[in-house]
C-alpha cells in the first residue's frame, strides 16, 4: 500500500492538494484538500449591495464575470426586480463567450497534455497526420504544410533542451497511447486555439468594459448605451464587430473542439469506465430570456443516482426546491461550527488545524443538495439538458456518441459519459451547444434594439425590511450560487456556494465523500512516480479553486493593506 500526495495539481488556478492511498494499482481512499483560505463574504458584510458585484468578482482571478452575474442576480432576486430585455441578451452574450473561451482554453492548454505526448511527434508523417485531420472535419488549418510546420517548430524546441511548458511532462507514460500523427495533429490545434480564445474574450471584453473584471454591470441592468447614431455607444458597427468574432469563434468550436474531443474519447474508450464518483447531478437553468427570467435557452435540474429518466427540473432562482434543498457542512473543513447549514444562515469563521486524515483537512466546506453531494459541471448540464429534451443538448450530444462509438469501434452510450472521459465530452458538447447560442442571442439584441427599444436599466428601490436572495449562474465548471441578506439596505450575510466547492468538496458529517475523492477511487495507477490518471480525472472536473478558497499567511502576518476610496 502506497500514499501518492500531489500538491499542489498544476494547470488548474489556484492551489489543490490531492492524497490518494494506492493498492494493487488502484486508488482504495482519496482526499482532496484547498489549500489557502477564501474569506471575500467577510469582506462583504456591511457594503452597498449595488457594489457587491465588483467585489464579488475577486472570488476568482479568471472566473470573475461569473461572479459578477451572480452577484447582480442575487440582489435583483432580493428586490424581485426585472430587468430590460437588451440586458438580459448582453450578460447573455458576455457569459456565452466567456465559457467559450473557457472551455477551449480547459481542453486544449490545461488537459491536452494528459493525453497528447509531444515527444512522438518528430517521428509523424504530416501528410498522414493532415489526412486523419481532414476525416475529422472541413477545418482550412489542417493543411500538410501546416502540420509539417508545426512539426518543425517542435523539433527545434526538442532538440534545444529548452521545453518551456513542456517541461516535466510524464512523457512515455504507458497510459499515452496516441499515434504519433494525433499527437501532432493535436498540438497543431492547440497552438491554432490561443487564438481563437482570445477572440471569444475579447467579445467580453468589447461588451463588459475589459476583462477579467468587467465594469459594466448594475443592479438592475448594464451600463451599456444604446444609441446607434453614437460612435461613443453600442452601435451597428460595435455589433457588427462583436459577431465578426463571434464567426469566427464559432467554426473552431465545431469544426476543431468538437471533432477532437470526439476523437480523444474514440483514442481512450477505457477512461468511459473510470472516474464516475457521485451519480448525483446538478445543474441551474440559464441564459433567460424574457425580463423577470423566468424562461430560459439552458434548462436546470437534479438527477440522483445516475438515474436520467429521475431528471427534476428547477424552474429559477426562485424555485423553493432548489431555495430550500441547498446547505454546506463544514465537518472536515478549517471553519468553526459542525454539521450542515443553509446559505443564507451560513459562516466563514476560519478554524485551522494541521491536515487530519479523519479531522479537518482542507478550506472547502462541503455543499449538499437534499443532504447528498452533488457533481456540477458540463456533464450535469449536458445529463439534465438530454433528460429534459433539450433540442440542442440532444442533437450535439447524438453527434457526439456516434463519432465516438465509430472510433472506439464500440457503443458509447449516455450512460457511459458517467466518467472521467464523459466530463471531457460533455465539455465539448456544452461548448457546441453554446456557439450556437451565441449567434441567437447576437440575433436576438439587433432585432430588439431594431423595434426601437434602446433600454439597458431599471432603478432599484431599497425597503428598510430585511430580505434575501440567490442568484445563480450555470458557469463553465457548472451550479453556480451567491446567497444574501440586505438589512436596512446593506449586506448583513454573503454567502457563494461556488462549482469547485460541489466538486471539490470534503467528506461531510456522515463521512462521504465529494466528487473529487469519490471519482477517485478505483482510478489505476500505473506508476506512482507518475500518477498520471490521477491526473486526467481531477482535471476532468476542471478544478478552479481560487473561488473555493483564498489567501492566508500561515504565521497570521498582514501581507497587504488596501484602501478603497
Amino acid at each position: 500500500m502506497a500514499r501518492i500526495t500531489i500538491d499542489p495539481i498544476t494547470r488548474i488556478e489556484g492551489h489543490l492538494r490531492i492524497d490518494a492511498v494506492v493498492e494493487d494499482g488502484r486508488v482504495q481512499k482519496a482526499w482532496a484538500s484547498g489549500t489557502m483560505w477564501r474569506g471575500i463574504e467577510t469582506i462583504m458584510r456591511g457594503r452597498d449591495p449595488r457594489e457587491a458585484w465588483l467585489f464579488a468578482q475577486r472570488f476568482c482571478g479568471v472566473c470573475t464575470t461569473v461572479h459578477a452575474i451572480a452577484s447582480v442576480r442575487a440582489v435583483e432576486d432580493a428586490l424581485g426586480m426585472e430587468i430590460p430585455p437588451n440586458a438580459q441578451y448582453i450578460r447573455n452574450l458576455i457569459l456565452i463567450s466567456h465559457a467559450l473561451h473557457d472551455h477551449i482554453v480547459h481542453f486544449y492548454h490545461l488537459s491536452a497534455l494528459d493525453w497528447v505526448d509531444v515527444t512522438t511527434i518528430p517521428q509523424a508523417d504530416p501528410g498522414k497526420a493532415s489526412s486523419i485531420a481532414e476525416s475529422l472535419s472541413d477545418w482550412t488549418g489542417n493543411s500538410r504544410q501546416e502540420m509539417a510546420r508545426i512539426q518543425k517548430k517542435v523539433v527545434g524546441l526538442l532538440g534545444s533542451g529548452q521545453l518551456g511548458i513542456f517541461a516535466n511532462g510524464y512523457w512515455g507514460h504507458p497510459a499515452m497511447k496516441l499515434a504519433p500523427e494525433v499527437n501532432l495533429l493535436a498540438l497543431a490545434h492547440y497552438l491554432q486555439a490561443l487564438d481563437f480564445q482570445r477572440k471569444a474574450n475579447q467579445v467580453v471584453g468589447v461588451l463588459g468594459g475589459k476583462t477579467p473584471h468587467i465594469q459594466n454591470l448594475a443592479v438592475g441592468g448594464v451600463m451599456n448605451a444604446i444609441n446607434l447614431d453614437s460612435l461613443a455607444t453600442l452601435n451597428m458597427d460595435r455589433l457588427y464587430m462583436l459577431k465578426s468574432l463571434l464567426d469566427e469563434v464559432v467554426p473552431f468550436v465545431q469544426q476543431v473542439y468538437f471533432p477532437d474531443a470526439c476523437a480523444i474519447a474514440g483514442f481512450y474508450p477505457e477512461w468511459f469506465d473510470i472516474g464516475a464518483g457521485v451519480r448525483n447531478y446538478l445543474a441551474v437553468p440559464d441564459l433567460p430570456t424574457d425580463p423577470a427570467s423566468t424562461t430560459f435557452d439552458l434548462p436546470g435540474g437534479t438527477i440522483f443516482d445516475g438515474n436520467i429518466e429521475s431528471v427534476r427540473r428547477i424552474s429559477g432562482a426562485r424555485d423553493d426546491y432548489f431555495r430550500q434543498g441547498v446547505v454546506e457542512d463544514v465537518t472536515h473543513a478549517w471553519y468553526k461550527g459542525r454539521g450542515p447549514q443553509h446559505p443564507w444562515k451560513g459562516e466563514t469563521d476560519p478554524d485551522y488545524t494541521d491536515f487530519q486524515d479523519e479531522g479537518k483537512y482542507t478550506w472547502v466546506k462541503a455543499p449538499r443538495f437534499e443532504g447528498k453531494p452533488m457533481q456540477v459541471g458540463p456533464l450535469s448540464n449536458i445529463l439534465i439538458g438530454y433528460a429534459s429534451q433539450h433540442e440542442l443538448t440532444r442533437k450535439w450530444t447524438d453527434l457526439a456518441l456516434a463519432r465516438v462509438s465509430a472510433i472506439a469501434q464500440r457503443p458509447i452510450t449516455i450512460d457511459k459519459m458517467q466518467s472521467t472521459m464523459g466530463r471531457y465530452l460533455a465539455r465539448a458538447i456544452r461548448a457546441a451547444v453554446l456557439s450556437e447560442l451565441a449567434l441567437r442571442h447576437w440575433q436576438l439584441l439587433v432585432s430588439n434594439i431594431s423595434s426601437g427599444d434602446s433600454r439597458t436599466f431599471n432603478a432599484p428601490h431599497f425597503s428598510k425590511d430585511p430580505v434575501e436572495g440567490v442568484g445563480v449562474h450555470e458557469a463553465p465548471r457548472g451550479a453556480l450560487s451567491h446567497w444574501i441578506i440586505v438589512r436596512d439596505g446593506i449586506l448583513s450575510n454573503y454567502q457563494a456556494v461556488v462549482p469547485t466547492t460541489w466538486n471539490a468538496s470534503p467528506r461531510d458529517q456522515h463521512d462521504v465523500p465529494g466528487p473529487y475523492e469519490a471519482a477517485l477511487l478505483n482510478n489505476p495507477v500505473a506508476n506512482p512516480e507518475k500518477p498520471l490518471e490521477l491526473l486526467r480525472t481531477v482535471h476532468s472536473f476542471d478544478p478552479c479553486m481560487a473561488c473555493a478558497i483564498h489567501t492566508l499567511d500561515v504565521e497570521g502576518r498582514t501581507t497587504a493593506t488596501v484602501k478603497v476610496l
